[in-house]
């Protein structure tokens, strides 16, 4: 992974509701990895004290960032965790 795409992601987990929200992601991505993982944006919304047009922007800079991926089933948004970024971060951070 070279430096500039790091840089994005390390910034776009810098703010603090949008790192809140990508651990809800990964954690429900987790919980439910047989079944296809992914969690659901009126979930998200619902469960932190966050408005949607705000859940909105964050989970577009998450997207930007190659953190996660979203696919529309029906009238639902569904964000996945990008399972290959996170593969890369942490071997990226083993170098040490």
């Amino acid at each position: 992974m070279d430096s500039k795409k790091m840089a994005k992601v390390f910034k776009a987990l810098s703010n603090e509701n949008r790192l809140e929200l990508y651990l809800k992601i990964a954690e429900s991505h987790e919980a439910s990895f047989e079944a296809g993982g992914g969690l659901c944006v009126a979930d998200i919304v619902s469960c932190l004290n966050i408005g949607a047009p705000t859940v909105s922007h964050h989970i577009k800079e998450l997207v930007n960032a190659e953190l996660i991926t979203t696919e529309k089933k029906g009238k639902f948004l569904i964000c996945k965790v990008n399972e290959a970024v996170v593969t890369e971060i942490c071997e990226l951070l083993a170098l040490g």
